[in-house]
C-alpha cells in the first residue's frame, strides 16, 4: 500500500524519492550554517539531480496547470483593479493601470485590451463579480502550487480540502496578490514610470528608482513565502529556502526577458495571432514563470535531500519484469 508520507518521512512517491525533515538521521533543526555549507558543497551533479526531480516529479505538467490558472486569475483581476480604482481611490490610478497595461500590450493587441478596459469599467457590481472569480481562480492556483510542490517533494497526498484551500487563501493574500504586483512594477518599466508622470507629474526617474526594489522584494518575499507554506510539511529555516527563491526569481526574470525579446523582435508573433498576442504572451509568459517557481522548490528539496543522504533527485527506473511475471505465471 503507498503510504501518504505527509510530514515527509523520507518514503518515495511515484519517481522520486522522497525528503526527509529535518536533516534526516542527522536529527536537529536544519540551521543557515548548515545552509551555507551545502550550498558550498553543491556540485554540478547537484543541479542535475535538481532537474532530475523537477522533471520525474511532473514539473513540468504542474506549470502548465498553474500557467492557464494564473491567467484566468490575472485578466478579470487587472480589469476589476483597472476600474474599482476610480471607485475606491482616485480616476488618476486607474489611468495609471491603463496607460501602464496598453503600453506593454504586445503586436496589435493594443487597441482590444484597451477596449476591453474601457468596456469592462461600466458596470461596477461586475467588477467586484470578476475581482471575486479572480480571487477564487488565484486561490485554485495556489492550491494548484501545493499539488507540485507536493510531488517534487516526494509526498502523495495534498492536505485535506480545507485545510489545503484555506491555506491556498491565505498563499493568496501573503504571495499571491503581491507576486503579481511586484512583477507587475518589474515587467511594467518606464511605461509605469511614464504613466505616473503623465498623470501625476511626477519625475519618471524618481518613480522607477523607488518602485524597482520594492518590486524585487515584493517578488522575492512572495517565492520565499510560497517555497515556505506550499509543501505538506514541516519546512526548514527560511535561510534554506534562500537558494531555491534566487534560483526561481532568477530564472523568472531570464525567461521573462527572453520572451520578451522574442515577442518584440518576432516580426511573425504579431502578424500570426494579431489581437490575440497579448493573450498568447500571458500564457507563455505564466507558463515560464510556473517552471521557474518549480524548479525553486526542485533545487530546495534536493538541499535538504542530500543533507539527509539523498544524492539522487529520481528513482531508477524498474527493472523488466521477466517472462513468467509478465503473463502472470509462475
Amino acid at each position: 500500500m503507498i503510504t501518504d508520507g505527509p510530514r515527509g518521512t523520507g518514503r518515495s512517491s511515484g519517481s522520486v524519492p522522497g525528503v526527509p525533515e529535518g536533516g534526516g538521521e542527522s536529527g536537529g533543526e536544519l540551521t543557515s550554517r548548515d545552509a551555507m555549507r551545502a550550498v558550498r558543497a553543491a556540485k554540478w551533479s547537484f543541479w542535475q539531480q535538481a532537474f532530475a526531480r523537477f522533471r520525474y516529479g511532473d514539473g513540468f505538467s504542474h506549470s502548465r496547470a498553474l500557467a492557464l490558472q494564473l491567467s484566468l486569475a490575472f485578466i478579470p483581476l487587472v480589469i476589476a483593479a483597472v476600474g474599482l480604482s476610480g471607485t475606491l481611490a482616485t480616476d488618476g490610478l486607474g489611468r495609471v493601470l491603463r496607460s501602464t497595461i496598453v503600453a506593454l500590450s504586445p503586436g496589435g493587441s493594443g487597441a482590444l485590451i484597451r477596449n476591453t478596459l474601457e468596456q469592462g469599467a461600466g458596470s461596477v457590481a461586475a467588477l467586484w463579480l470578476g475581482l471575486a472569480f479572480a480571487l477564487a481562480t488565484l486561490t485554485t492556483a495556489m492550491g494548484q502550487l501545493e499539488r507540485g510542490a507536493n510531488r517534487i517533494y516526494g509526498i502523495v497526498r495534498d492536505r485535506p480540502t480545507r485545510r489545503k484551500y484555506g491555506r491556498a487563501l491565505g498563499m493568496t493574500v501573503v504571495s499571491g496578490l503581491p507576486a503579481m504586483a511586484g512583477s507587475g512594477v518589474l515587467l511594467a518599466g518606464a511605461a509605469f514610470g511614464d504613466a505616473v508622470e503623465d498623470v501625476y507629474g511626477w519625475d519618471d526617474d524618481a518613480v522607477m528608482a523607488a518602485a524597482v526594489p520594492v518590486g524585487v522584494l515584493l517578488v522575492l518575499g512572495a517565492v520565499l513565502a510560497m517555497l515556505r507554506l506550499a509543501p505538506r510539511r514541516r519546512q526548514p529555516g527560511w535561510s534554506w529556502l534562500l537558494l531555491g527563491t534566487v534560483v526561481a526569481v532568477s530564472l523568472w526574470l531570464g525567461f521573462t526577458a527572453l520572451l520578451g525579446a522574442y515577442v518584440q523582435l518576432s516580426a511573425s508573433f504579431g502578424v500570426v495571432y494579431g489581437p490575440l498576442t497579448g493573450v498568447i504572451a500571458l500564457l507563455l509568459w505564466t507558463q515560464v514563470t510556473g517552471v521557474a517557481i518549480f524548479l525553486g522548490f526542485a533545487v530546495t528539496a534536493q538541499l535538504e535531500a542530500r543533507h539527509a543522504g539523498i544524492e539522487v533527485g529520481a528513482l531508477p527506473d524498474p527493472a523488466p519484469a521477466g517472462p513468467g511475471e509478465a503473463d502472470g505465471s509462475g
